[in-house]
């Protein structure tokens, strides 16, 4: 009964992670309007699955990491209760955030659950040297990192745009609002209704679509840029897919009850669910709130944060993919002067509260379940 209980408290944990996560690997497409909401999210559903299944043989290393051994004692790591209490803390943290629109981290969750049933279980027996070198210093060391690499990426980006002649073009809005104008009523009396009228005008820089003119072997420079948007916002899925998974699994990995494969599967499948179901709150914030969008931006923020995920996946660190994009899309934001420091404030104190309400949630569900 205990295992069938982790085995849904696990899924419970990937719809969590797929809501509040899956989104950030497409972000810059829909906030730079490259594409729509839904053809943005199926794109992010399909790579990050891609991912997900991919994990199986890329990134064994994150499931050892996340078992809890070497963190607590073993006796306490192969626990069932202890898995248990972890995941569940973990996704209602992860879910209260995705409801309240905030981009949290899994990682951060899961590490905060750790250490809070760790402490239950066994005071002071928890490795507070492994959880500072393993999981902290990641997942400091990586936002700061992704800042700095989305800045100097998009100056890059930049730089061979102006050096290959390719320049930008602003849009002219057209279009017909309503407006109330008085319509005759007879001889007594004239009502008001809604009437089109034609408009032209140029609208604020941040209703318009910015793109790029010219063309390179008989293709349209903007067809290009947005190829490879559409491919870095794929490889930052695929390697969210790749990074998180494993660590989500690993919970279920009490006495080879399950196999790793089967596990990453329905890990999967419950992170797609997730996905498209209830991940429009964080998407908002995600691709408009923190700083408006261009396509060299988008295409520099996920290429910057796909290398950097990946890189951690193949060494085994644990780092947020959500610190790391948030961190590339606001490092790209500080090139154009345009990034929302209100906001990245709120994200930083959400991440900062991240660790010691999964911690508590945890502790209190661990020792619940452990009551004699």
């Amino acid at each position: 009964m205990q295992v069938f209980a982790l085995f849904l408290a696990t899924l419970f944990l990937a719809y969590a992670n797929g809501a509040n996560d899956n989104f950030k690997g497409v972000a810059t497409l829909f906030g730079s309007k490259t594409t729509s909401y839904k053809q943005a999210i199926a794109w992010a559903t399909l790579t990050t699955f891609l991912g997900s299944i991919s994990s199986i043989v890329l990134a064994e290393k994150l499931l050892k990491s996340f078992s809890g051994k070497g963190l607590v004692p073993d006796a306490i790591a192969v626990s069932t209760d202890f898995h248990l209490a972890v995941a569940i803390a973990t996704g209602i943290t992860i879910l209260l955030a995705t409801l309240t629109g905030f981009p949290v981290s899994t990682t951060h969750g899961l590490t905060g659950a750790l250490v809070g049933a760790g402490l239950v279980a066994m005071g002071g027996a928890v490795n507070f040297t492994a959880l500072g070198n393993t999981f902290v210093l990641p997942l400091v060391f990586s936002p700061l990192l992704a800042i700095v690499l989305g800045n100097v990426a998009y100056r890059l980006f930049r730089y061979l745009r102006a050096s290959l002649g390719i320049q930008k073009e602003w849009c002219i809005c057209v279009g017909e609002p309503q407006r109330l104008v008085p319509i005759p009523q007879g001889a007594s009396a004239s009502l008001l209704q809604d009437a089109p009228l034609p408009e032209v005008a140029i609208s604020a820089t941040e209703n318009c679509t910015q793109r790029y003119k010219g063309d390179y072997f008989g293709i349209q420079s903007q067809t290009i840029v947005d190829g490879l948007h559409f491919l870095s916002a794929g490889i930052v899925s695929f390697a969210r897919g790749l990074n998180d998974t494993p660590k989500i699994v690993a919970l279920l990995l009490i006495g080879q009850t399950f196999s790793i494969p089967w596990g990453m599967f329905a890990v999967a499948l419950g992170m797609a669910i997730g996905g498209l179901l209830n991940a429009k709150k964080v998407a908002h914030t995600m691709s408009q709130k923190i700083t408006a969008i261009n396509h060299g931006q988008g295409f520099s923020a996920n290429l910057s944060t796909g290398i950097l995920v990946i890189a951690a996946s193949q060494y085994g660190l644990p780092v947020s993919t959500t610190h790391v994009s948030v961190g590339t899309i606001f490092g790209t934001g500080l090139v154009a002067g345009k990034v929302n420091l209100k906001v990245f404030y709120q994200i930083l104190l959400s991440w900062l509260l991240t660790l010691p309400i999964a911690a508590a949630f945890s502790a209190m569900l661990y020792w619940l379940l452990n009551r004699p």
